[in-house]
């Protein structure tokens, strides 16, 4: 089925207004800066974020210019995290493609998150939404303080998958989460709605970010990474925290430690990866994502009743859940 052409077709006209927009937000005449920025939007991407706000803004109202700016001020910020992660993960790509800091440096890269950065608040301020502005502030926070929680946990011995949860939901859910906010917000939604629209988002994030960390266990050049790319950076993931704790293999321990030491060599990574397939850890992983699913479907049956929206918003989860890169 072709999720993404029922995701866009309510908001097809607002998605290509959205685009444009951010387009000419990170565009600059200057010739390193607009290279840079040029490089940027070349990664385009399918747009899920803003495609959620815009969703959302329609589902509770319709899409306006404020829904236009949030949407915008969000994707740059988020945009502008990924850079700088990119430098901080010392990452040469990002998606299939060179990132920033290796195209050019880290000094490049960091300035021009910076730059983002800054044109992202200042979008956002073009609202003159003080919620909305206050709620891109606090998703700022959140995910530099998810960053530094996911740097942290990597020296901690203990294998939680509480822990995992906690790091996703400041990353990956708080980022989603605030897009549902966003777009029900700027559309007048009252408050019990933006709770709702909120609960969903933030369950989308949850299985977006564990779907792609069951990636991390085959090997696509699709996915624009190698198999065991998280284990490398010393990040243990769902589907290998339920095989450890479920096994209690002291050898398997012992790789894992490994891994948040920064010591453990490729064959030690496929080892881990080919026990976690053995233990059920995908198919764990993959009960996690429906059972979060479930609470999501509540929402777009109480809270959506335009047709179009409905079918976009169903196909929207059902797309997270199965997509393949």
């Amino acid at each position: 089925m072709d999720y993404l052409s029922l995701i866009k077709k309510p908001i097809e006209r607002d998605l290509n207004d959205f685009v444009e927009l951010f387009n000419t937000s990170l565009t600059h005449s200057d010739g390193l800066l607009g290279s840079a920025l040029s490089h940027i939007r070349q990664r385009g991407g399918k747009r899920m974020r803003p495609m959620l706000i815009l969703l959302m803004a329609q589902n509770f109202g319709r899409v306006s210019q404020v829904t236009q700016n949030a949407a915008v001020g969000l994707e740059l910020l988020h945009t502008a995290s990924l850079v700088h992660d990119d430098v901080v993960d010392e990452s040469s790509e990002r998606r299939g493609q060179a990132s920033v800091n290796a195209t050019y440096d880290n000094k490049v890269a960091v300035l021009v998150g910076d730059y983002i950065l800054s044109t992202a608040l200042l979008r956002v301020s073009l609202t003159d939404n003080q919620k909305i502005i206050q709620l891109l502030a606090e998703l700022g926070r959140t995910l530099a303080a998810g960053e530094i929680l996911q740097l942290s946990n990597i020296q901690n011995q203990e294998i939680s998958e509480d822990v995992y949860y906690q790091i996703i939901n400041n990353k990956t859910a708080a980022l989603f989460e605030a897009c549902s906010k966003i777009g029900a917000l700027s559309a007048g939604a009252t408050d019990e709605e933006i709770a709702a629209a909120a609960k969903f988002g933030q369950n989308i994030g949850m299985i977006f970010q564990i779907r792609d960390d069951i990636f991390d266990y085959f090997d696509s050049k699709d996915i624009g990474k190698p198999t065991g790319n998280d284990m490398v950076e010393g990040k243990l993931t769902l589907p290998v925290i339920y095989a450890l704790n479920n096994s209690h293999l002291e050898s398997m321990q012992t790789l894992a430690r490994k891994v948040k030491a920064g010591t453990v060599n490729p064959d030690e990574i496929a080892v881990l990866v080919e026990f976690t397939k053995e233990q059920g850890g995908i198919e764990y992983a993959e009960r996690r994502m429906e059972e979060i699913a479930e609470e999501a479907r509540v929402f777009i049956e109480k809270y959506t009743k335009d047709k179009a929206v409905k079918e976009a918003l169903t196909a929207y989860l059902e797309y997270v859940i199965q997509r393949n890169y």
